[in-house]
């Protein structure tokens, strides 16, 4: 089974409630490999660590299928702000 970039977007919005959510399949379309970049009120409290735990158990029910999974940001909105200032929005 092939996971899609829109199954891994639509996993992490219905558990995090991303205010900034970038998904790339880095696999060239067979659906193993993905970078993603969340933003989200859920990760408030919580360390680096803690963060990446909760986007994996987004995607608990993919993870068998997707090869790699590469995390470039888990940020809560007031570290993002600060960023999303100097650089222009990425779009989902």
């Amino acid at each position: 089974m092939v996971v899609t970039k829109e199954e891994v977007v639509a996993a992490l919005t219905s558990s995090l409630s991303p205010s900034h959510l970038q998904v790339i399949d880095t696999s060239g379309g067979c659906g193993a490999s993905f970078d993603v970049e969340v933003v989200s009120e859920k990760f408030e409290g919580k360390r680096l660590l803690e963060r990446h735990r909760l986007v994996n158990a987004a995607l608990a029910e993919q993870m068998p299928q997707i090869h790699a999974l590469s995390i470039k940001k888990a940020l809560t909105p007031s570290q993002w702000k600060p960023q999303s200032e100097n650089e222009e929005p990425a779009k989902i």
